[in-house]
């Protein structure tokens, strides 16, 4: 099914350069989350200011203590009971490249339930960056269809994978959730 994809897509993410892949969301472009130069790779396609933050995708709860300082006793707990993808924003970002981390020492994550997004991650052994495939301040695709040129070309990999799909997809709700539990929706 999306084996091949895979397979293809680990030595292009395991040195440094992007792919556009399918998401559990929207497409995306994506790179290892710990290497700095594939990170800056991904600002300069997108034509986007580092100093906007990039969603990072895990694909266990469990992973969160590796990746934040001091997550929630019961993330697990909040995170299972979430109807649709939602990236939480977490205080206190460890062990990724400094330009996917938010001024304010925070990080966006999203732990994915997508089979291919779960098994591209898990064969990584890292963090995945997922941020929207298109140049920045342009509309996100709903498609692969609408993913354009310019970023297709400028990824060294673009996975075959739900190509043809045409259900329209949408960007995940993000989250913040505050040091007295309640929950903050930043995008909805």
């Amino acid at each position: 099914m999306f084996e091949d994809d895979i397979s293809a897509a680990m030595p292009v993410l395991r040195s440094g350069g992007l792919i556009l892949y399918p998401t559990d969301t929207i497409w995306g472009i994506g790179c290892d989350a710990t290497d700095e130069a594939a990170v800056k790779k991904v600002f300069a396609l997108k034509k986007r200011s580092e100093s906007k933050s990039l969603v990072i995708l895990l694909a266990d709860v469990r992973d969160l203590l590796q990746y934040s300082a001091n997550p929630l006793p019961d993330i697990a707990d909040i995170i299972g009971s979430f109807t649709r993808p939602t990236t939480v924003i977490y205080e206190g970002a460890l062990g990724l490249a400094p330009n996917v981390i938010s001024e304010d020492g925070s990080v966006a994550i999203r732990i994915v339930k997508d089979p291919f997004c779960r098994h591209l991650v898990k064969r990584l052994r890292k963090p995945l960056v997922s941020t929207s495939a298109n140049i920045s301040g342009a509309p996100s695709p709903a498609s692969f269809k609408e993913v354009s040129e310019e970023i297709r070309n400028g990824v060294d990999y673009v996975v075959k994978y739900r190509q043809d799909d045409t259900e329209p997809a949408t960007p995940s709700r993000i989250i913040r959730i505050n040091k007295d539990g309640s929950i903050a929706i930043i995008r909805d």
